[in-house]
C-alpha cells in the first residue's frame, strides 16, 4: 500500500464545510435571507467540525492517531448536521411538522399598547416554509448535500495512511 496522508482529503472536506458555513452567511449578510431556528442550529456542527478538522490537520505529522481521532468527531457532527438538514427538509416539504419552536420572532413583547408596532416590524421566519431554491434545492438540502460530502470525505481521511 502506498503511503498516502490524510490531509489533502481532509483539506477539500475543510474546504467543502467553509465553502458551506460562507455561502449561509452570505445569503444571510448580503442577501437579507434571514435563518430561522433550525437553520441557526445547523450551523452549529460547522463551527465545530471547521476548527477540529483545522487542529486534526496541524497534528496529522506528529500526533496521526490523534488527528484522526479528532477527524472521526468533525465527521460525526457533520453526520449529524446532514440529519438535521433532512429533518429540515423534510418539515419544508410537509413529510413531518417542524419543531414547536420554529417560527418565534424573538420579539420582546411586554406591553400590549406595542404589540402592533412590534408585529408590523417584525419578520417571521419559520422552519416549515423554504427561503429559497437553487438547482431545485431549499437551503436546507443544499445543507444535507455539504455535511454528507464532509463526513464522508472526513471519514475517507482518516483511512489514509500517514507518512511516519
Amino acid at each position: 500500500m502506498t503511503n498516502l496522508s490524510l490531509r489533502p482529503v481532509a483539506t477539500v472536506a475543510l474546504l467543502v464545510m467553509i465553502a458551506a458555513i460562507g455561502t449561509a452567511w452570505g445569503f444571510q449578510l448580503i442577501g437579507g435571507v434571514m435563518p430561522c431556528a433550525l437553520c441557526l442550529e445547523q450551523r452549529v456542527p460547522y463551527y465545530a467540525a471547521i476548527p477540529l478538522t483545522l487542529v486534526a490537520l496541524a497534528l496529522a505529522p506528529r500526533a496521526p492517531l490523534l488527528a484522526r481521532l479528532l477527524l472521526l468527531v468533525a465527521a460525526a457532527g457533520m453526520a449529524y448536521g446532514a440529519g438535521l438538514g433532512v429533518y429540515h427538509a423534510g418539515a419544508e416539504w410537509a413529510f413531518w411538522p417542524g419543531p414547536n419552536t420554529c417560527g418565534n420572532t424573538g420579539a420582546d413583547v411586554r406591553d400590549a399598547s406595542s404589540l402592533l408596532q412590534t408585529l408590523e416590524t417584525t419578520h417571521l421566519v419559520t422552519c416549515t416554509q423554504d427561503t429559497g431554491h437553487f438547482l431545485g434545492l431549499s437551503f436546507a438540502g443544499w445543507n444535507v448535500v455539504a455535511a454528507s460530502l464532509s463526513a464522508l470525505l472526513l471519514l475517507f481521511s482518516v483511512t489514509r495512511r500517514v507518512p511516519k
